[in-house]
């Protein structure tokens, strides 16, 4: 515990106070399990940011006993591991019984600071075979464990409500994709992994009195001010729907796309969590699919606002038993359109540096991804350079023009721009601050995490590292660090994830 006045006490791993709430839950909902161990684990990165958040002293990372323990081969003390049981549907059909196929939580611990209820779940994912492993391994690779690393300090620093990193190990041991590769653990937090699925468990096995139990749980433990409620579970998926909107808008204005949206991914609590095949907007494709194993596109940029709303009605359909009935569960649900709209609204004004609202803004922005799509245009550079305009001297828009190919019609659309910045009497340095503060200079490319995933393979882990900080500062200048905001070279057009992890 923390003294009011004095510096926080920095935990080792074995110090740190474990308790399960999730644990406290019947029989039913996991299954109490131990990881499995690998062979001669090692560090391959940490994120001091998220070690900060449970008061965890960096100076763990450097040694055996941290490294062990979050490979899975020793069990901290407190802990109660743990797999939990979900179901869901996967890319819109109802799959059944799924569950932590290879992820195994230890536990909970408080983290100083945090929102309620001010602790943090640590999981191991890729710690080893559960009951709910289905076919495969309960493994995971290097590869992906590095990328869901980065892409969630990523996310993290950009803003974006998501679970965070604490660290990846890995282990010379192979695993079987569609070649063999190295096997990693990656420790992940969130104060819950809870998921939509959680409920369409129990809702599809026909058990009532284990949702009542799920919902009162998630309510007092995460929702504590809905508890007063006149209905207190209409009140949950009302809540549950408007952090998701808000979430998916994020998503929409940087540029991000999950990949694979299924309902067993979707946070309780409107956090990105189970990152996969995911992917930020380079060549701007309104169509664009991140995800190689999803050839229909239902998970495509354009898709991610509609495939929100569908898991939110996935997620009511399981609450309806205890929302009441039909009506009053659509009613909980109104709210999702409205919530995305205004929150994308908001999100796209400042990007643009606008401080108003104007009954032409809607044509204005239409008009502008119409450019971008039709000059497949870089989202992150645009936004960026965009801030760099200067409202009364054109002959500085060179950076800009130069990523269109129809330099014409770009003139034509920055005319209406520089109209409509007119309107606010707005000097360039205010705007251009305001706007370099939400639209960030560098994000998580593909080729990037490629870069340092190729690297780490053959145990070079300092591109992690580098690119970590570099991501950490997302909205900086970072000068010396120019060539990560750069455009994609040629082969990474190339590149291709999937859900092979």
């Amino acid at each position: 515990m923390n003294t009011p006045g004095l510096p926080p006490v920095r935990h080792c791993i074995d110090t740190l106070p474990f308790e399960n709430s999730f644990a406290s839950l019947p029989p039913a909902f996991y299954t109490r399990l131990m990881p499995t161990p690998v062979p001669s684990p090692y560090l391959v990165c940490a994120s001091k940011s998220a070690a900060a958040l449970i008061n965890l002293d960096t100076e763990q990372f450097s040694t055996d006993n941290f490294v062990q323990t979050l490979a899975g081969n020793r069990t901290p003390a407190g802990s109660d591991p743990l797999a939990a049981v979900y179901s869901g549907h996967q890319f819109g059909v109802w799959a059944g019984q799924l569950g932590d196929g290879r992820a195994i939580l230890l536990g909970d611990v408080p983290a100083p600071g945090t929102s309620s209820p001010g602790t943090m779940e640590l999981q191991l994912k890729g710690s080893g075979l559960t009951p709910y492993s289905r076919m495969g391994d309960g493994r995971a690779v290097l590869r992906s464990s590095i990328r869901e690393f980065l892409c969630s300090e990523a996310m993290a620093a950009l803003g974006i409500p998501t679970s965070r990193a604490l660290c990846v190990t890995g282990s010379d041991m192979r695993v079987m994709r569609e070649t063999p590769e190295t096997s990693a653990i990656a420790t992940r937090m969130a104060p819950t992994f809870v998921r939509f699925g959680s409920f369409e468990h129990w809702f599809y096995n026909g058990r009532k009195e284990e949702l009542k139990i799920l919902a009162d749980y998630v309510i007092d433990r995460f929702y504590p001010e809905l508890c007063d409620a006149a209905n207190p579970y209409h009140a949950l998926l009302s809540e549950v729907t408007r952090r998701t909107a808000h979430l998916i808008a994020q998503w929409q204005a940087v540029g991000f796309m999950h990949g694979v949206m299924n309902t067993d991914n979707m946070s309780i609590l409107g956090q990105t969590i189970d990152y996969g095949p995911f992917g930020f907007m380079e060549a701007f494709d309104i169509r664009h699919i991140c995800n190689h194993s999803d050839p229909q596109g239902r998970y495509s940029y354009q898709m991610q606002p509609r495939i929100g709303e569908w898991n939110c009605y996935a997620l009511g359909q399981a609450l309806l038993p205890l929302v009441g009935d039909v009506e009053t569960t659509k009613d909980a649900l109104q709210v999702y359109q409205p919530e995305y709209e205004r929150t994308l609204s908001q999100l796209l004004h400042a990007k643009l540096g606008l401080q108003s609202v104007d009954v032409d803004d809607d044509g204005l922005i239409d008009a502008m991804f119409i450019l971008m799509q039709n000059n497949h245009v870089d989202f992150t550079l645009f936004f960026r350079r965009l801030g760099d305009l200067r409202i009364d001297d054109p002959s500085q828009d060179e950076a800009l023009r130069d990523l269109f190919l129809d330099r014409p019609a770009f003139d034509a659309w920055a005319v209406q721009y520089r109209t409509r910045l007119r309107q606010e009497n707005r000097r360039d340095a205010e705007r251009k601050a305001a706007m370099h503060a939400v639209n960030p200079k560098y994000v998580l490319r593909n080729y990037l995490a490629q870069v340092a995933i190729e690297k780490a393979q053959n145990k070079d882990f300092s591109e992690i590292a580098r690119l970590l900080d570099v991501l950490e500062k997302p909205f900086d200048e970072q000068p010396e660090n120019e060539k990560y905001a750069n455009l994609p070279p040629d082969w990474a057009s190339q590149l291709e994830v999937s859900c092979s992890s």
